[in-house]
């Protein structure tokens, strides 16, 4: 059975398997290190006296290095493979973080925070990357549960962050501990990758209207010529373009959420200070649930009706938010935080539907995921920034008016262009530039 217009039911071999549980790895402890880095600015704040503005700047230095690695990082990975940078990106990734804990400046910290960013970069590409060629080569959707454990990964590191220092431990020997040990849990993970030189191999021949051919006994089955209408067509920057729209709407209102959704129940909603951060709390539980449950859902409604009910019930959700101060005091407070859950089950599925869809179209996806990827990560960036710029000139009701109309751009550009994906129908009509270096047939005949 056809789930996604390029993946091909079928048991997947002891290669994709291991790869599986390699990535898995991977995304559970760069979403710890994140979440140990988060948990700990409060401390880290206090210990170098940095203050509202000083912390602020760090942060944008962390993201701008970030994204300045994940567009040199896509062009490394097409030309190294995702696994080879993997090897080095994990362990690299966690142990900068030893720079900014052992910072005793802010203009230490700073240069090390940018330090830090970069290697957020190159480990989210290539681990991306990666995790949608295992998806490619396992044979059904499984992209949604890897990203659903990147922020259980980031939700232990809390809680274990939140108990050392309950316990009286310093929160900077918490940050070096992580930095020393965490790149060496990244090596026996890195080993169970998929091998460089079949990085993005399948099991066997998926065939976009056909059941898939069986992989013989020594290895996949061998690639047969490819044509305009198989899943290897190279994407193009015009495809491209609109993936990074839908990712930049999806991260702009998640951002959102993030940021502001306890704001909102505090001054709009004038809940109890100590009940208001439940409002995010809502929003991250059904997230994290859908993200971890979405792979089945996925399988069940293909990729292109996925982000369309994905974008259709993020707006639901911003709508019931947007409406809860009418609906009057005893409801309110419900209707709020039913509609910040119903955008977390809609954004849960955006990202994993996007990577997997480019994963779908070619074998070079590197350039074309650290775009989407930069794209998202701006949306991340300026969102909650915008939002405060707009909250302070009018309201905060109308500047969520904004993350609406992102959810609604989500099933608006993300369906066609998902579609245009995952329907082999429909890859080799693209028009523009492709992005990458097209993938050649055993006869060396480029196909696209």
């Amino acid at each position: 059975m056809n789930i996604t217009g390029s993946l091909t039911t079928r048991h997947p071999d002891r290669i994709a398997s291991r790869a599986r549980f390699g990535v898995f790895c991977h995304f559970a402890l760069n979403g710890f290190v994140m979440g140990v880095w988060a948990s700990g600015l409060p401390a880290l704040d206090e210990r170098l006296g940095l203050g509202p503005g000083r912390l602020g700047s760090v942060l944008l230095l962390v993201s701008g290095g970030a994204l300045v690695s994940m567009l040199v990082a896509g062009r490394l990975v097409d030309t190294w493979s995702s696994a080879r940078i993997c090897r080095f990106a994990g362990p690299i990734s966690a142990a900068v973080l030893l720079g900014p804990a052992l910072a005793g400046s802010y203009a230490t910290l700073a240069v090390f925070a940018m330090l830090f960013g970069l290697g957020i970069g190159i480990i989210e590409v290539s681990m991306n990357t990666h995790s949608v060629e295992v998806e490619h080569r396992y044979g059904r959707p499984i992209v949604s549960a890897f990203h659903g454990v990147w922020s259980l990964g980031g939700a232990v590191a809390g809680g274990i962050t939140a108990g050392v220092l309950r316990i009286g431990i310093d929160g900077q020997m918490l940050l070096v501990a992580v930095a020393v040990l965490v790149p060496f849990a990244f090596l026996p993970a890195a080993r169970l990758l998929l091998p460089a030189a079949t990085d993005a191999e399948p099991s066997a021949p998926v065939s976009a209207g056909g059941p898939a051919q069986p992989a013989s006994a020594e290895g996949p089955a061998e690639r047969p010529a490819a044509s305009p209408a198989t899943p290897y067509t190279p994407l193009r920057w015009g495809v491209v373009a609109l993936l990074g729209v839908c990712a930049f709407a999806g991260h702009m209102s998640e951002g959102a959420a993030m940021d502001w959704a306890a704001v909102h129940a505090r001054w709009v909603l004038d809940v109890d200070p100590a009940i208001a951060p439940l409002a995010y709390t809502v929003f991250a539980v059904a997230m994290t649930t859908v993200r971890l449950l979405g792979d089945p859902i996925r399988a069940r409604l293909g990729s292109a009706r996925t982000i369309q009910l994905a974008g259709l019930h993020a707006t639901s959700g911003y709508v019931l938010i947007l409406a809860a101060p009418l609906t009057g005091e005893t409801l309110e407070v419900v209707c709020a935080w039913a509609g910040w859950a119903l955008a977390g089950v809609g954004l849960a599925t955006v990202v994993p539907v996007l990577f997997s869809s480019v994963g779908a179209s070619g074998r070079a996806v590197g350039r074309a995921l650290s775009l989407v990827t930069a794209c998202g990560y701006t949306g991340l960036l300026l969102g909650p920034a915008v939002l405060g710029y707009v909250a302070e000139h009018t309201s905060l009701p109308v500047a969520l008016v904004i993350p609406g109309v992102m959810a609604v751009l989500i099933t608006v550009v993300g369906t066609p262009a998902v579609r245009r994906l995952t329907d082999p129908s429909r890859t080799g009509g693209s028009q523009g530039p492709s992005v990458g270096t097209p993938a050649e047939t055993p006869a060396g005949t480029p196909t696209g």
